[in-house]
């Protein structure tokens, strides 16, 4: 595991950062990107407290901008000779509220960094990996990547649905390369977007839901360890790191007084009841 080169898209917070802060933690080099060039110098500095700053880079990346993808592989070839694992993680979440009330910067937002942003970052991925002969590739899903559904979140939803398709169709399409695909699936992890999704939606659906919130939302330190030990460990194409699975989620539901911890202690969440 020790020295593989990790790239993460939209990591200067939230899950981004919890797979760098992971995989540095495992001894990777970690490149990271985001949107300001001013946030990825403040996450590189938090990580090299903790890791040192031999072993990080990183670079302003808007992922809907195809050069700029272009533009963060060779930051990472540069720095350290080529890319192991590229992660798409990059994503944007709607405010949880009917399609009819968000507005069309928005839906260009999401979609924008959430399905082109990943296709972009794949196919970069695949390419150079191709060059280099070796490299997995893994793309994130989310709420929606099997179809489930909740109000107010069909934007957000319906492209984690489309992503399931394309990361399963590419990982067909790599069978018996040089290249690997698979997918990461965190669950509800208790983020900053997690937060503001709910806090700018309709607050009746974070009352109406909190119940079952308590049972499945966990801290990224805990689900993005697991998720970079299962993605340098993992072998296979097509495979898929599913942090919580049914089995994890009926232990919780087994478990007496479970129901009483509160994920999002000290959030906006928390004041909204």
């Amino acid at each position: 595991m020790a020295g593989k080169v990790v790239v993460i898209t939209g990591s200067t917070r939230g899950i981004g950062f919890g797979l760098a802060d992971a995989f540095a933690g495992l001894g990777c080099r970690v490149v990271l990107s985001g949107r300001s060039a001013g946030a990825v110098e403040r996450a590189i500095e938090q990580l090299a407290a903790r890791h040192g700053r031999e072993r990080l880079a990183g670079a302003a990346c808007d992922v809907a901008v195809r050069e700029q993808v272009e533009a963060l592989w060779d930051t990472a070839a540069r720095a350290f000779g080529g890319v192991d694992l590229w992660v798409n993680n990059a994503g944007v979440c709607n405010a949880q509220r009917p399609l009819c009330e968000l507005p069309a910067s928005e839906i260009d937002a999401v979609v924008g960094a959430n399905v082109l942003g990943t296709m972009h970052g794949s196919h970069v991925a695949l390419l150079r990996m191709r060059e280099q002969g070796r490299g997995h590739i893994f793309n994130m899903e989310g709420w929606g990547s099997r179809g489930e559904w909740l109000p107010g979140m069909t934007l957000y939803a319906s492209t984690k649905r489309a992503l399931r398709h394309f990361s399963d169709g590419l990982a067909r399409e790599l069978r018996g390369g040089p290249v690997r695909l698979g997918t990461m699936s965190p669950g509800m992890v208790a983020t900053d977007a997690l937060v503001q999704a709910y806090q700018q939606g309709d607050h009746a659906n974070w009352r109406r839901m909190r119940w079952l919130f308590r049972f499945v939302i966990d801290p990224p330190e805990v689900v993005c360890g697991w998720l970079a030990r299962a993605a340098l460990a993992n072998p296979r194409n097509g495979a898929r790191l599913l942090w919580m699975t049914p089995w994890r989620l009926a232990i919780r539901f087994l478990q007496p007084r479970y129901y009483l911890r509160n994920p999002v202690a000290g959030t906006a969440l928390e004041q909204i009841g």
